[in-house]
Formats: C-alpha cells, sequence, structure tokens
C-alpha cells in the first residue's frame, strides 16, 4: 500500500492513507473517567451492521475493501477482519485530551502472519492488524515539505490528514517498540506493538501510553485525539489473512487485565 504511510507521484498517491481523515465530533460526557464514547465492540449483537459510534474508512476507491464483521467470541462481540489483496477500516471520532487519559487499551488477534509484509518498506507495507490514533495540531506550523505533502494530499482526495498519527502495528520482524518513520513525511509513525511468531493464534491484551509514545515519536507534546481506527490491510502483498479485534479503551490507569481465554 504505497500510500498508506506515504505519497508518490500521480495515481499512486490515491492508493490510500493510514493516516484518518480529520472529524470535528462534539464533547465528550465530562463525568467519564474510563471513556465509553469510544464505543465498545462488545456493546453490539453479532452480525454485519457496522459497530455503533464507528463507520466504514474506505482508503481509496482504487482499493478493495477489507471486510469486517461482528461475531460471538466465547461470550463476547468482537469485529472479525478479513483482507485479501485489500486494505480499508473502521474508523471512530473523538475528541480527547492524552495528558488527562494516556492509557489506551485493546485486544487483538491474528490468526497469521502476511508472509511477504515489512513495514521498512514501501511495497510491502501490509499488517494483519493495526490501531490508528491521529492527534490535532497547527498544521500551519510544519515544515514545508510536511505542509506540501498535506496540501497534495487535499487536493487529490479532498481530505484533510491530521497533523499527526501514530499507528501501532504487528510486524514480522521489526523490534518491540520500534519506530517505523514514513518517507515522505515526519507526520507519520509506526510503532511495533508486537513482532514475530510467537503470540499468533492467540489474544493479546496490549497497553500503550500514547502520551510516550507520540513523545518518542516526534518530540513534542501530544495534541488532542481526534479519532482512533483499526486496519487489517494485505493490498501489497495480495495475501489472505484474518484477525479479531476486542474493545478499545482510553483510561487514567492501569487497566484490569481482560482475557478470552488461552485462544
Amino acid at each position: 500500500m504505497a500510500y498508506k504511510t506515504g505519497i508518490v507521484p500521480a495515481l499512486a498517491l490515491m492508493a490510500g492513507c493510514a493516516s484518518a481523515p480529520v472529524e470535528r465530533p462534539a464533547e465528550p460526557p465530562p463525568e467519564a473517567i474510563v471513556l465509553p464514547y469510544v464505543s465498545t465492540f462488545s456493546d453490539n449483537a453479532p452480525g454485519d451492521a457496522v459497530p455503533n459510534g464507528w463507520r466504514l474508512w474506505s482508503l481509496s476507491r482504487f482499493k478493495k475493501a477489507t471486510q469486517y464483521q461482528l461475531v460471538d467470541y466465547a461470550g463476547k462481540t468482537v469485529v472479525k477482519a478479513h483482507a485479501k489483496a485489500s486494505a480499508s477500516g473502521l474508523l471512530h471520532a473523538l475528541k480527547l485530551d492524552p495528558q488527562q487519559y494516556p492509557l489506551l487499551q485493546w485486544q487483538w488477534k491474528t490468526m497469521e502472519l502476511i508472509a511477504g509484509a515489512d513495514n521498512t518498506r514501501t511495497h510491502t507495507e501490509d499488517s494483519p492488524v493495526r490501531v490508528v490514533v491521529s492527534f490535532d495540531g497547527d498544521i500551519d506550523s510544519l515544515p514545508l515539505d510536511d505542509r506540501m505533502f498535506f496540501d497534495n494530499v487535499r487536493l487529490l482526495t479532498g481530505q484533510q490528514l491530521p497533523y499527526a498519527t501514530l499507528m501501532y502495528i504487528w510486524e514480522n520482524r521489526a523490534p518491540m517498540n520500534s519506530i517505523i518513520p514514513n518517507r515522505h513525511t515526519s507526520r507519520i509513525k509506526m510503532i511495533v506493538a508486537e513482532s514475530g511468531r510467537d503470540k499468533v493464534g492467540h489474544w493479546q491484551e496490549v497497553t500503550r501510553n500514547i502520551r510516550d509514545d507520540y513523545r518518542r515519536a516526534f518530540g513534542e507534546e501530544p495534541g488532542g485525539i481526534m479519532s482512533i481506527g483499526i486496519m487489517t490491510d494485505t493490498d501489497n502483498t495480495g495475501e489472505n489473512v484474518h484477525a479479531y479485534y476486542g474493545d478499545i479503551l482510553f483510561r487514567r490507569k492501569s487497566p484490569t487485565r481482560v482475557t478470552f481465554g488461552s485462544d
């Protein structure tokens, strides 16, 4: 997916981008401590409907869409993703202060890795699971190269990219916690949240301090969180992969562990 994290000339730029478009949601309820307005998958009934509070996120009309379905897993509703030479996601708009809610918690499970994937190379940049977080900020303050990139994207797609984007991925080889930079803009960074085959086929609970990750990736304090998304993509490698996503929550402090059993 040449444009998931970058830009290349002409129509290749239209291939899609894993950086979510800007949305301006309403204020969340001030009394929330654990943020319920990231609508949880488990509050939905199994079926083909898009989860409440989420929307389909198409990267480009040139890309085949990944299939997402709400399914029952051990009595809990989760999202099942099936990608076959495809790339699209689900997106949830937010307005959230990462200084107050720095911890991001989610569960994911992939049934296989993508054999040909290597997220350090543009033309093999696929991942069986991604969690994508976009941040607000002053785009006019960015270096000229970044502003030109944003302008080109807006002209060709009609969408405004967010000031900054973090993507948490499951990589084949890159070490855990490594940051994979973008070739074309400094405002999109991938962080390896899981790597290798050891945990394939098993539910993993991940908790990340997004404030610390943002500081490490961008060298500055994060602005407000504007959206969160999930994406399973194999459009570059053309492979076939199945994965699952559990609930996604932002928290003030370390969460109680949530499990789906041994598998």
